[in-house]
């Protein structure tokens, strides 16, 4: 009954169903999880590939559609995720943990290379245990446009999802083994490289934080703001005073204010500037200002005026239109000086000091619209796209390459999206996504493709597995996994007496592989682990996307 009603639905329902059905099941399987370790929605790729096998399938060119619309969603959505930290993130402070995470990228194309000679598979294969054994998504999809961009068929495509299935599996146990065997060779406590982690943090954070002065020093008396010497040098903000000779009154300061010896100054600034500058200015006060909020509060404002997006505190100048004191700006949970040459973005949390009527006239210039915060803008996510689908086809001849290598619709979109969210905005287009919108649409864009790279690999992987080399190929996609993860990891502890969670971190995020990072971070309340996933996560997602194409260009016809 219920195989004669889905045969008698038109190939576009057929697909739609299928889709569905797989996108269920599959979900409902990657929920099932083994001591805390899933396949999450790689479950998706296996129920796509059992649908597939008993023939639900679709339209082709729907699901074609649909696949390449997922990937684009999927890439584009990371991009914007990770795009603020991203160039921060291969500043100096990251540089180390990105140059082991790109060898094991490296290690892992020269191990590909190896077994394409020594195995003798065919190079969809090869490339779909590749990516399978990193549990990369979007490095499989790079691969098959590739090959398609050759003139690769339609059946030597397929190969390419059959060996990334096969290879699945245990690219997700690859790599919690990895970080298993490094912690038994060298006997690792992980509380213990928890709390080392947390003691190096610590005495590298340099937070905001607050003072309250006497002035003393008889040379400063009488001197206007804009004169005390060191505030700008140090990187402090006088943010309100207490005038003795006006009974006690507290008053927003300007730059003209002019100070007197016993007036009480409340600073806000890095300890050490704090502390220089109390040595300029007299002594602590006994008396904390902040708690004072008779005559003079404080708020938290979020920046969702767009009209005001790219000016800098200096030149909104709040203090002069509002007769409001900025105190410090927080920007993706970094707390920030507000210097005069600072540029506001979209969705900053500016802190600001005045009446309630000054604080209200501030607030309406800013914006401070929390619902702008939850509403994702459709036109820049398409504009983005665009732009994205636009830099994919771009050609790019590098030097060795026997043919020019473009970005593609893997590889397009997620730049895009790297540099716009960069950028903030553009006139009234803001690249800014909830965190909520961002989730939904990544996960709707991954289920998309899995869904249909398993609908369409599904007839093949069980004949290869069951009547075919797929043990085999299980074996050499085990090497592909193992030997670069364990190659530098051993080198990282042993030679350069890596933090074992933070390498555990760079494991993970080496093969963008949330539940490595999920297995990582349970073995201690550290975020070290968190923090270096994040650090790594963009340039080799990137790195994935450009090496099947290298691949490609190199092996393609040998």
């Amino acid at each position: 009954m219920l195989g004669s009603l889905i045969a008698g639905l038109n190939p576009v329902a057929q697909g739609v169903l299928a889709l569905s059905l797989a996108a269920v099941v599959g979900l409902a399987l990657g929920a099932v999880k083994l001591r805390g370790i899933g396949l999450g929605v790689g479950g998706v790729l296996f129920a796509g590939l059992v649908l597939g096998h008993l023939g639900l399938r679709g339209d082709p060119h729907v699901l074609e559609f649909l696949k390449e619309f997922g990937l684009i969603l999927f890439v584009y959505t990371i991009g914007v995720q990770v795009g603020p930290g991203f160039f921060s993130a291969l500043k100096r402070v990251g540089l180390p943990l990105n140059l082991m995470a790109a060898a094991i990228v490296v290690l892992g194309v020269l191990t590909t290379v190896a077994v394409f000679f020594i195995a003798g598979l065919p190079l969809p294969v090869v490339l779909g245990l590749f990516s399978g054994a990193v549990t990369n998504t979007p490095s499989l999809a790079a691969g098959q446009q590739m090959l398609a961009q050759m003139g690769a068929t339609k059946e030597t495509l397929t190969l390419l999802p059959t060996g990334y299935a096969v290879a699945y599996p245990f690219g997700i146990a690859g790599i919690l083994l990895s970080m298993t065997v490094i912690r038994m060779l060298f006997r690792v406590s992980p509380a213990a490289e928890g709390e080392a982690f947390e003691a190096g943090q610590q005495a590298r954070r340099h937070g905001l934080e607050t003072l309250n002065v006497r002035l003393t020093n008889p040379n400063l008396d009488g001197l206007p703001l804009s004169e005390i010497p060191g505030l700008q040098d140090h990187g402090a903000v006088v943010s309100r005073v207490l005038r003795q000779e006006a009974d006690g009154h507290i008053e927003v300061p300007h730059p003209d204010t002019r100070f007197r010896c016993g007036d009480v100054l409340f600073l806000v600034g890095t300890p050490q500037a704090l502390h220089a500058m109390q040595l300029i200015l007299g002594e602590p006060a006994d008396i904390n200002l902040k708690e004072r909020t008779e005559e003079v509060k404080w708020d938290r404002l979020v920046v969702t005026n767009t009209k005001i997006l790219g000016k800098s505190v200096d030149d909104l100048n709040l203090l002069q239109q509002c007769d409001v004191m900025i105190s410090r700006v927080s920007r993706s949970g970094i707390e920030l000086l507000p210097s005069p040459q600072l540029h506001l973005q979209f969705g900053d949390i500016v802190q600001v000091i005045g009446t309630e009527e000054h604080i209200r006239a501030a607030a309406k210039l800013l914006g401070n619209t929390g619902k702008a915060l939850q509403q994702a803008q459709i036109l820049p996510i398409f504009a983005g796209i665009a732009l994205g689908v636009l830099i994919g086809a771009i050609p790019l001849a590098l030097p060795g390459l026997p043919a020019p290598v473009s970005l593609g619709l893997a590889g397009g979109p997620l730049l895009a999206a790297l540099l716009l969210s960069r950028l903030g905005h553009m006139g009234p287009l803001v690249w800014f996504m909830p965190p909520s919108a961002n989730h939904a649409l990544r996960e709707v864009g991954i289920v998309l493709f899995l869904a249909v790279v398993g609908l369409n690999a599904g007839d093949r992987f069980f004949d290869v597995l069951l009547h075919g080399d797929g043990v085999a190929w299980m074996g050499w996609a085990a090497l592909i996994t193992l030997l670069p993860l364990l190659t530098v990891g051993l080198a990282a502890r042993l030679i350069w007496k890596q933090n074992y969670l933070t390498l555990c971190g760079v494991l993970a995020g080496s093969m963008t592989d949330p539940p490595a990072l999920a297995f990582a971070a349970a073995q201690s309340s550290s975020e070290a682990s968190s923090v270096a996933y994040a650090t790594v996560y963009p340039l080799v997602m990137c790195l994935r996307i450009l090496a099947p194409q290298i691949l490609v260009l190199f092996l393609w016809g040998l």
